[in-house]
């Protein structure tokens, strides 16, 4: 097994299924995270509220609390935001998934699933949040875009604006190669770490939301129908 991004890093599981709980959170403890539970939606939300775990593997259907309900929770509090989310769902329908990502999941799965795949998933999602290389106080800028490499932060127009670790990691890719043309299946290899043959609309749904939340400066990342994204070189000085 291969060895966990964050050593030690504290990660909730959460599904009403005694046995997925048990699996999940025995390939998990044996690839060194420190795991904790929760069988329903209120106690996912306490939970992650006292623990401040690192990720949630979040199942979708819970009593008292659905988990895309429990997703929005999490997003809209200023405590759990930055907690990553990977989503483990028996529902297949593709809308299930966009809505899970528009609302702020990193990733998601599908049952049955591979225990192996779910660890390397986990991995990958942290390996993100906790990505390092950043030179404390670098702040760059991109049109009214600014970028604060060392806290995580972003600004537009002087507002900070809330991203997700994975949004977050996403702009900065862009803005890392602005001007270049990004293919999602570079994308997904790079700011996911996934296979890039890999079918998913989870390029286009966090791209989607990530110009939301950048409001007017959004329109600076292109599409190129047909192969990707590209985050245009502003015309207005600051670029």
């Amino acid at each position: 097994m291969t060895a966990p991004a964050s050593p030690g890093a504290r990660v909730l599981v959460v599904d009403d299924e005694a046995d997925i709980v048990a699996l999940v959170a025995f390939h998990l403890a044996k690839a060194g995270y420190r795991v904790s539970t929760a069988a329903n939606g209120p106690d996912a939300l306490a939970a992650a509220r006292q623990e401040r775990p690192m990720l949630v593997v979040l199942d979708l259907m819970l009593p008292g609390m659905s988990g895309l309900d429990v997703l929005r929770e999490l997003r809209g509090h200023e405590s759990t935001r930055d907690i990553a989310v990977l989503l483990l769902t028996a529902r297949r329908e593709e809308q299930d998934r966009i809505e899970g990502l528009s609302i702020g999941a990193d990733d998601y799965l599908t049952k049955p699933f591979s225990p192996q795949e779910l660890v390397l998933r986990v991995s990958a999602i942290l390996r993100r949040v906790t990505a390092g290389g950043i030179t404390a106080g670098d702040v760059v800028t991109h049109g009214p875009i600014e970028i604060d490499r060392a806290a995580h932060r972003v600004r537009v127009n002087g507002q900070e604006v809330e991203l997700t670790p994975t949004e977050y990691r996403l702009l900065l890719l862009l803005y890392e190669r602005r001007g270049r043309l990004q293919a999602r299946s570079h994308l997904l290899e790079t700011v996911w770490e996934a296979a890039p043959d890999i079918q998913t609309r989870t390029v286009d749904m966090h791209v989607q939301r990530l110009r939301a939340k950048l409001g007017e400066a959004g329109e600076l990342i292109e599409t190129v129908r047909g192969f990707g994204y590209r985050l245009r070189v502003p015309a207005w000085r600051g670029a």
